[in-house]
């Protein structure tokens, strides 16, 4: 799952922070010296049988306006739940306006577990996992009271399957690359005149179930359930895209009011929500207000001022400069939240071939220095990377691939550049960076410092703050990629499993493959673990991880990462989400 915010983009910088090492320096008198990074859980829990409602959050009370800042942040280009891919449009989607199959529950010692949402259990599959059948709970409801039907919640996955139609969606790796016929059928929209012809998705509105027919063995399938895109959308022309993602119909506790994309998302009651149909959610405030490409800097002061306008404010982060300071005045309104996450650089494979020019890129990184400009709290929100696999995943190897730690070493960027037959300067870097606000120029300054004290020349791009940019990534034709052989991503896994990593990130034409790496062998090594038992899997994606970083080194992993989270004192509540490495929406309320 990618991070929409600039920031968490290493062509911006922030992934490329670590602790204690780089042009900065990092000792015990730091900002956040006192705390450490903390590893995200290994696995997730489930709990199959439980029920709606939510059980009542201690103190809890009904009412007021919570306003959340995205600072540096655009958000999601659009609503339509089967495009949402994003950590910040699937938190606020996933935990108050769009249910699905499955979905995620905070428990009162902060762990993650996997409970039903839409379905009354977690999907019942055959003994291969190759077929899943779920039960849809009959008082499950639109926002305009309508029941949600076994028909829809069919129709809705199908969706999934239209890579055209939702080319960013998280239906192109599982949908596409697990659902069988997907390689014939190309979706309700791409392929209209197929669209009933295809039978891998089937419904029985009478019995309330949905059942799915698996290209091969998909164990995660209850996982999967979990995302937007295996929820209902209205049949028809009702939810066409792109303009079903302006405003998509609710069916969780609230809805949509209005939305501006890269400005600000209002999100109100839905009185149609039914509370006994739902084992997770709550809906303790009367509106939210979604702040995106807010301004660190002014977010900060807001965070900071006790005003009245930061009592019931809360913001997904914090910069490291008011970090001591926030520590003292928030006190435990100031969460770190971990999250299975892994922040690259992207060389572009089939561009930059030489691999004494990647590892000469990776020694290039000032990450202290970087790290520092973009606002990150080393040893706090970020450790270094030696990975693909990020901390707390099962399964993941312990290696370096040149021997050590990468760290900023510019006198061993140019020593590998020599090896690879250039001389200082000769080798120029074209990136693309967001600008708009003092840390993101300011961190691409850093970057751009680095690289060239290390030998290579560089040509930055920029593009507005309020430009995701994946949408440049990501889309093959535009012009602005075209130019590009340095790119990035920032990647947390779909669920515990390297599953969910190394295939999204590295196989061939996948959609956030932003180093377009292709191998066959590794393609064929990445479908033949889905093959391999159960038990013996984790070991074998962390086996492939290793080999394919020492072997390839494709893309260069610059950090894994926590985040810190600033809430106002009148809010309620002040959690993480585990599971998404985001607030606790669910959970939160207005204090009287």
């Amino acid at each position: 799952m990618r991070r929409t915010k600039p920031l968490a983009i290493v062509a911006t910088a922030a992934l490329l922070s670590l602790a204690a090492c780089g042009g900065g320096g990092s000792d015990e008198n730091s900002p956040g010296a006192d705390k450490s990074f903390r590893n995200a859980d290994t696995d997730i829990a489930k709990d199959a049988e439980l029920q709606g409602p939510a059980e009542p959050i201690e103190g809890a009370a009904e009412g007021g306006t919570v306003t959340v800042y995205l600072p540096d942040d655009p958000g999601p280009e659009d609503l339509d739940p089967t495009n949402g891919w994003s950590v910040t449009g699937n938190s606020i989607q996933q935990a108050l306006t769009h249910r699905s199959l499955t979905q995620y529950k905070r428990t009162e010692d902060g762990t993650m577990i996997l409970v039903p949402d839409l379905a009354e259990d977690l999907g019942t599959p055959n003994e291969d996992f190759t077929e899943w059948t779920f039960t849809i709970r009959e008082d499950a409801t639109w926002e305009t009271g309508d029941p949600i039907t076994a028909e829809e919640v069919a129709f809705g996955i199908e969706r999934s399957l239209d890579s055209a139609a939702f080319p960013s969606g998280p239906g192109t790796e599982y949908s596409v690359n697990y659902f069988a016929g997907a390689d014939k059928y190309k979706g309700p929209y791409t392929d209209a005149k197929k669209a009933n012809a295809y039978d891998a998705i089937t419904f029985d509105n009478d019995a309330r179930t949905v059942t799915i027919q698996m290209a091969k063995p998909f164990p995660d399938m209850d996982y999967w359930g979990a995302f937007m895109a295996m929820g209902p959308a209205p049949l028809g022309d009702a939810s066409q895209p792109p303009e079903y993602g302006r405003k998509p119909l609710s069916t969780g506790p609230y809805k949509v009011e209005s939305f501006r994309p890269s400005e600000e998302l209002v999100l109100v009651r839905n009185d149609q929500w039914v509370p006994e149909s739902d084992p997770a959610r709550h809906q303790y405030p009367d509106k939210w207000v979604f702040k995106f490409s807010a301004d660190p800097t002014q977010v900060d002061q807001i965070m900071l001022s006790g005003n009245a306008q930061s009592q019931t404010s809360l913001s997904a982060s914090l910069s490291s400069s008011n970090y001591a300071d926030a520590t003292e005045k928030l006190g435990d309104r100031l969460v770190q939240q971990s999250a299975q996450c892994t922040s690259f650089w992207a060389p572009d494979y089939s561009k930059i071939t030489d691999l004494n020019v990647r590892k000469a890129l990776a020694y290039a990184y000032r990450y202290e220095d970087i790290w520092l400009a973009s606002g990150e709290v080393p040893g706090v929100t970020r450790v270094p990377a030696n990975s693909i696999m990020p901390p707390g995943m099962s399964g993941k190897k312990e290696y370096f691939v040149d021997g050590e730690q990468f760290e900023y070493n510019p006198e061993k960027a140019k020593e590998l550049l020599a090896e690879a037959g250039y001389e200082p300067g000769e080798f120029e870097i074209t990136m693309a960076y967001n600008e708009g606000t003092p840390t993101t120029e300011a961190a691409q300054e850093q970057v751009e410092a680095g690289l060239k004290e290390s030998g290579f020349t560089v040509t930055g791009i920029p593009v507005p703050i309020e430009t995701s940019l994946y949408t440049i990534w990501t889309d093959p034709s535009n012009k602005i990629n075209k130019r590009l052989n340095l790119r990035g991503v920032n990647w947390c896994s779909d669920w515990p499993s390297g599953s969910t990593m190394l295939p999204a990130l590295l196989r061939t034409d996948a959609t956030y493959n932003t180093a377009f790496f292709s191998e066959p062998a590794i393609d064929e090594e990445m479908d033949a673990i889905n093959e391999l038992p159960l038990e013996e899997q984790a070991d074998a994606w962390g086996a492939l991880d290793e080999e394919i970083s020492t072997e390839y080194f494709p893309i260069i992993p610059t950090a894994f990462r926590n985040d810190l989270f600033a809430f106002g004192e009148k809010i309620g509540n002040p959690t993480g989400d585990g599971a998404l490495g985001a607030p606790n929406y669910k959970d939160l309320f207005v204090a009287e």
